[in-house]
């Protein structure tokens, strides 16, 4: 490794079912939070994500090949019932970094590369999702379990709350360094925040961040299972607790106030009034009556939809399907109905709040239903609705809500959409609070 003055190596042993050892390259001098590149040279250097879940599925004990009805793993380790029996980590204890080789690996490239030559970024999602795992394990994994022990534990994705993107394009010959830690522990949950970096005429430059927050669980009970508590060492970690903290107190407050369950606040009402009031033909003088302004479209007339038999292919490491995969559907479902509103192509700016509210199943019919739920200049607000069919009594139940925006980059501003029914109304103002978060 070049270099060695600029790097504080440190040697970290962890499980054996994890890796015998893990390098971590830290600037001297400096928080987790601030952690020095390498190019994609060096990418010898690093963990794929590839490995990554590889590495999952032998702690995790993922069956290896499917089996319809499957046995519940036997010989677990004994559980801490208590925040207080385990020990407390650092943010820099769960400190990862890995690489996805789009540049040294031309199979990898083919499977990423878009017909834009650029990237899908459908996989960047995936790849996120099983990296916020990975750094979940890391944190929780105990120093003494240096045994073929499997986790007591399991952790699966619970919310994305947040991942911004850059201006700038992810390209598609170029390695993408991953890099991510704890940044808040609760007593059951975990908030990992992950950065995406990538080189660019000799430097490297950040592509996205993003926010997840995952949840530990007890494999047989289903209930949940304490985490290590996480104690910050300096002013920046404590900074970075902090915010997580209020991020929870945040998604609290937005939980309260959904227009599911509380009316609009009396702006977002004369907002609403206002958009009606445009849309009525004034010669007629009807309510009934109702029109397009220019450069604008029906809501009801977004409407763009899928239908996914969910394969044992497509399952996680407990025999659900993959939160990554659904993650990816929907993602490609959104952008491909902005595209055709928008007939241009569109950029992801942000994803935002995508909540898991039950699993998805091997052998589930998933459909996914996207619509354009609000605009503002070059930009739009997409939202996909996930929801699982039983085939037996076509019963339905939501499983995800997906929320997208998008950019045209372009001058000209997107035609505007506008409700006409009253739940249109409500899916407006709730793609418009998505918007401005």
């Amino acid at each position: 490794m070049q270099k060695m003055s600029v790097w504080k190596v440190c040697y970290r042993i962890l499980p054996r079912t994890v890796q015998s050892v893990q390098l971590l390259k830290i600037c001297p001098h400096q928080h987790v939070s601030a952690v020095c590149l390498c190019s994609s040279s060096h990418q010898q250097d690093y963990l794929t994500i590839k490995q990554a879940r590889k590495m999952l599925q032998k702690l995790v004990g993922a069956q290896k090949i499917w089996k319809p009805q499957q046995i519940e793993a036997a010989g677990q380790q004994q559980m801490s019932l208590s925040q207080d029996d385990l020990p407390v980590r650092t943010m820099k204890d769960s400190y990862q970094e890995a690489v996805i080789p789009l540049g040294s690996n031309p199979d990898t490239r083919e499977k990423y590369v878009n017909f834009y030559d650029g990237i899908r970024f459908g996989r960047i999602l995936e790849d996120l999702d099983t990296f916020a795992v990975w750094i979940s394990y890391t944190h929780t994994t105990h120093d003494d379990e240096t045994s073929d022990h499997k986790s007591p534990i399991a952790i699966v994705t619970a919310l994305v709350d947040r991942i911004e993107l850059e201006e700038h394009p992810i390209r598609a010959d170029k390695d993408i360094l991953m890099s991510g830690h704890v940044t808040w522990a609760g007593s059951s949950s975990l908030e990992v925040t992950m950065k995406l970096k990538q080189e660019y005429e000799g430097s490297m430059r950040q592509l996205l961040e993003a926010r997840f927050v995952m949840v530990s669980r007890n494999p047989v009970t289903k209930k949940s299972a304490p985490v290590n508590k996480l104690q910050p060492v300096g002013p920046e970690e404590e900074k970075l607790f902090q915010l997580g903290k209020s991020n929870k107190v945040k998604r609290q407050l937005e939980g309260e106030r959904t227009l599911l369950k509380t009316a609009p606040s009396e702006e977002e009402r004369e907002l609403i009034h206002n958009l009606f009031l445009q849309t009525l033909d004034s010669s007629a003088s009807s309510f009934r009556v109702r029109v397009k302004p220019d450069n604008s479209e029906w809501m009801e007339k977004t409407l763009l939809k899928n239908l996914t038999i969910c394969f044992p292919e497509q399952r996680n490491l407990y025999n659900k399907i993959f939160g990554g995969f659904l993650m990816r559907k929907a993602f490609e479902l959104a952008w491909t109905n902005a595209a055709m509103y928008c007939k241009t192509r569109p950029y992801v700016k942000a994803v935002d709040d995508i909540l898991f509210m039950k699993p998805v199943e091997v052998g589930s019919v998933l459909f996914l239903s996207s619509q354009v739920v609000y605009t503002s200049g070059s930009m739009l607000q997409m939202k996909v609705h996930a929801e699982v069919v039983n085939v037996v009594d076509c019963t339905r139940a939501t499983t995800n809500n997906f929320y997208f925006t998008f950019d045209t980059r372009q001058d000209q501003d997107v035609p505007a959409v506008l409700p006409r029914s009253y739940a249109e109304s409500m899916l407006y103002l709730d793609g418009k609070r998505h918007f401005g978060s």
